[in-house]
């Protein structure tokens, strides 16, 4: 009889390695992982269907929210600098890009629409939060945002691979609709 961890020990155990991927040297947004992980569970689990929609999905958000902080760098103060000003040009710059990442939803690629708003959290996490490689640097924080989801998936397949090592798991049935339509 061989022995097996317990998920919930395994898990835990790959939880406690991000503390050297976001530790002070680095200053990574490890949350970014455990967003990526989460998610990977909450679209169908830790398969190739779910990860297909999802690693793009992340990233898509991510970008989707570094237009949001570069246009109003650029034009947050044309109607002023009084904070009353500023938060209007935030709402509109808001509206118009949430808007363009609702619409590329619609797309096949993208479709996975919560995905983009895991994407997109992090990176606001990140950039205002002053994490990655470069604090508060807009395309750093990017970056780093865009790595650390995409890693969430990764543990989730380590951590599923290992808790079901020499176990026959059938796949759910969402994802086997998913990869039966993709093919």
């Amino acid at each position: 009889m061989s022995f097996r961890m317990p998920n919930e020990v395994f898990s835990s155990l790959l939880a406690a390695t991000t503390a050297f991927i976001g530790g002070n040297l680095l200053n990574l947004p490890v949350w970014g992982i455990f967003i990526g992980w989460a998610a990977t569970y909450l679209a169908g689990g830790p398969n190739r269907a779910t990860l297909t929609k999802l690693w793009p999905a992340m990233a898509a958000g991510s970008t989707f929210a570094l237009v949001i902080v570069l246009l109003d760098a650029e034009f947050g103060t044309v109607l002023g600098s009084s904070t009353m000003a500023k938060d209007a040009v935030l709402a509109v710059v808001i509206f118009v890009v949430n808007t363009a990442l609702m619409y590329a939803g619609r797309t096949r690629v993208l479709a996975l629409v919560p995905g983009m708003f895991c994407g997109f959290a992090s990176y606001f996490a990140t950039v205002f939060g002053g994490f990655g490689f470069l604090p508060h640097n807009p395309l750093a924080a990017w970056l780093s945002a865009v790595l650390m989801n995409a890693l969430g998936p990764v543990f989730a397949l380590i951590a599923h691979a290992v808790a079901t090592r020499g176990q026959s798991v059938p796949e759910p049935e969402e994802a086997r609709a998913v990869s039966a339509r993709d093919k």
